[in-house]
């Protein structure tokens, strides 16, 4: 495998704030992002991207052509254009190459995917994680931690994504494992063990035990009901918000109780965020 130093790019083009469609999008930047060169940075460049040329482009920049042409030839016989089927569908071809390789190699692949300079290219690292049948919830869990406190919005999404349902299928672990994320210094790492836990979430299969039984997230929500980031206060309102859908009653006990524990402005705004949909 032969990585290629990084490219120089203006300042011009990592400050910018992005097209509002894609159609908007100039030939130059998309040509760059297809390329793996640079990142999105809203959310029309990241779904803007096409993941299967992308993998075409990487994987001829390492050397990998004749390890990964009938990967790419089945990868176009898809035709899927959907983010969230394709992602995890490079992510488990990624998965057999590197169940083929030795372990040094294992380790050098997997590093330049997780640590590539396109976010689109970390987003396969994170589904490599989730779909490896070898890890155990807490390991997936460990080696899923710096995708979710990745600086792009994108690899932090896909990061509980791929691990959701690997949650969903061993919640009691999950939950005990997430406890200290809550009280993580950084708040990326706090918003993913909420984000990862809602009883409905977004682009992602629900969690039926937490939409009956909400009071077994209990000890997470806690821990953040007074949490000073925005990002994090979001997560834990959206998270209850969820809740109210099937069990309005105790969100608004929580509420009720949560503001006679923690009468702060942090509290406050959570609360207020979690019974927008209840009348």
């Amino acid at each position: 495998m032969n990585v290629k130093s990084d490219l120089f790019i203006p300042d011009d083009v990592l400050s910018r704030k992005g097209a509002r469609k894609a159609t908007e999008i100039p030939e130059y930047i998309r040509n760059w992002l297809q390329a793996g060169h640079i990142e999105s940075v809203n959310l029309t460049e990241w779904l803007a991207v096409d993941h299967v040329l992308l993998f075409q482009k990487i994987t001829h920049e390492w050397g990998m052509d004749a390890e990964t042409k009938e990967i790419s030839e089945q990868l176009k016989q898809m035709n899927e254009q959907r983010i969230m089927k394709i992602i995890p569908a490079i992510g488990m071809q990624w998965l057999d190459v590197l169940k083929r390789l030795a372990i040094n190699e294992q380790t050098m692949l997997f590093r330049s995917i997780a640590e590539h300079r396109s976010d689109s290219v970390r987003c396969w690292g994170a589904y490599i994680i989730g779909l490896d049948s070898r890890l155990n919830l807490t390991e997936k869990l460990e080696h899923i931690q710096p995708f979710a406190a990745d600086h792009h919005f994108g690899v932090r999404e896909i990061a509980w994504m791929a691990v959701r349902e690997s949650i969903s299928a061993e919640l009691s672990t999950a939950l005990q494992n997430l406890i200290s994320w809550c009280n993580d210094p950084d708040p990326l790492i706090r918003r993913f063990a909420i984000e990862s836990t809602r009883p409905r979430g977004v682009w992602a299969k629900h969690i039926p035990e937490l939409k009956e039984n909400p009071t077994a997230a209990l000890p997470l929500l806690d821990a953040v009901k007074s949490d000073a980031h925005k990002y994090v206060q979001d997560s834990v309102s959206n998270w209850l918000n969820d809740a109210s859908k099937t069990n309005p009653e105790w969100v608004r006990q929580i509420c009720t109780t949560w503001i006679q524990q923690s009468d702060t402005k942090h509290t406050l705004r959570i609360v207020t965020r979690a019974k927008r949909s209840l009348t």
